[in-house]
């Protein structure tokens, strides 16, 4: 277990329901922040995902809200191998 209490089998299974959530359909920010958000910074599955490059935000032509959000290749590389 680490310092914040969480197993690192448990962060790798939450961002395996990260990935897997993104690769299912379409998603937009506004949308993932509603479901992936976290205030508790001892789980911040969207934050890191997003600093260890296995997301990424894709701007549209619009606000922030409608941004797409995409695996990269790396994410879709550990969702693979998940």
């Amino acid at each position: 277990m680490s310092a914040t209490g969480i197993t690192p089998d448990a962060l790798a299974l939450a961002t395996g329901n990260l990935l897997r959530w993104i690769a299912a359909e379409p998603r937009v920010y506004a949308q993932t922040m509603e479901a992936w958000r976290s205030s508790c910074p001892r789980l911040s599955v969207w934050e890191d995902a997003l600093l260890d490059g296995l997301v990424e935000i894709v701007p549209g032509a619009g606000v922030m809200s409608d941004a797409r959000i995409h695996l990269t290749a790396r994410g879709r590389a550990v969702l693979a191998a998940g």
